[in-house]
């Protein structure tokens, strides 16, 4: 029997419609929630990312700010920019499009956006409280987005062993984090997988949820699967398409392969990528929320 889909873009709409809940309480006090998205240069790929999240803002009530810098900005033109932002009553939120220029340090400019607007949760403070366990920081948009698909597709990671393939910074560290917190929606016995691994598909084959965040188009094929195992796919590859001549979206997971052995999983497009844009809204807000508390 086919697998189960899970629903990306229909558990982000739910998502996002509590968002737009909590920005109308908001309004009832004479409070917007500000998100400023940073872009730096002209890379057609980042400016889609960019409008689609200025877009979503303003589905939900949100406050944007959309910067945009030369892409021979230097050093010191952005963290100017990050000052003013960080300093800007109207911003609860800092997002910088990834990746910038080569000249731009990356960790630089992420040390320097103030970690209560850093929505992202790249901050070193912030991924410090991820690790510890601590609620007071963001929970980064694509690890938690995987979270909440999870819950709200009714799989509770619980005493499941959850293999995660891969270790970046961006998804599996911090996946990794929070699946074994002693936390609701997570208690699971994690094991990370990834490029140095030696037979990965040894750990894969026992996995009750595999997550596949490696960057490799259809890595994962279906004899790498335990039957029954819920499985999502983080990927987001571009391949030829022969039959039109184009390139066509994929994740890290032979879907056809997958969803014969699988018991639910996520498609690509459709699955994880609406869940990123949905937390970090969720946060923008929340940041807003917090600073209220604050004040």
């Amino acid at each position: 029997m086919a697998a189960r889909i899970i629903d990306g873009k229909a558990i982000a709409g739910m998502v996002n419609e509590e968002t737009r809940c909590r920005v109308r309480k908001l309004a009832e006090k004479g409070r917007t929630p500000g998100l400023a998205v940073v872009l730096i240069g002209d890379d057609p790929a980042s400016q889609v990312y960019v409008n689609s999240k200025v877009r979503k803002c303003a589905e939900l009530g949100i406050y944007s700010d959309r910067r945009v810098l030369p892409v021979d900005a230097s050093m010191d033109d952005v963290l100017r920019l990050i000052e003013e932002l960080n300093a800007d009553p109207k911003v609860n939120g800092i997002l910088v499009q990834s990746p910038p220029p080569p000249q731009i340090d990356e960790e630089r400019v992420i040390a320097a956006i103030d970690p209560d607007k850093d929505v992202d949760c790249f901050h070193e403070r912030n991924v410090g409280k991820l690790l510890i366990g601590k609620t007071d920081g963001f929970r980064p948009c694509t690890p938690y987005g995987v979270l909440v698909l999870l819950e709200k597709s009714g799989v509770d990671p619980a005493g499941k062993h959850a293999v995660v393939i891969g270790r970046s910074n961006i998804v599996g560290k911090p996946l990794a984090a929070m699946l074994m917190q002693k936390a609701k929606g997570a208690n699971a016995t994690v094991t990370v997988v990834h490029s140095g691994t030696p037979d990965i598909a040894k750990f894969t084959r026992d996995a009750d949820i595999l997550i596949a965040a490696i960057g490799k188009p259809q890595f994962v094929t279906g004899d790498m699967i335990k039957p029954g195992a819920v499985v999502i796919d983080v990927g987001i590859n571009r391949i030829p398409d022969p039959a039109t001549g184009k390139n066509r979206l994929v994740g890290d997971v032979n879907f056809s392969e997958a969803v014969e052995v699988a018991s639910a999983i996520t498609p690509v497009p459709g699955g994880v990528g609406p869940m990123t844009i949905a937390i970090l809204m969720s946060n923008a807000v929340t940041a807003c929320e917090r600073r209220i508390r604050r004040a």
